[in-house]
């Protein structure tokens, strides 16, 4: 199904600063608008995601 809604946890595996965010899947992506952690991380991070 083409843009489901889902419910994302990220956690950065640099800092352990933690981000619930709302996104659509397109595909095999999720976007959230995510971009970084507040300690420049762009990389590093645990992702779980569940559908809303």
């Amino acid at each position: 199904m083409m843009g489901e809604r889902v419910k994302v946890r990220i956690r950065c595996n640099v800092c352990g600063e933690k981000f619930v965010l709302r996104g659509k899947r397109e595909k095999e992506r999720i976007d959230t608008g995510f971009k970084q952690c507040i300690c420049n991380n762009m990389y590093d991070f645990e992702i779980e995601e569940q559908s809303v």
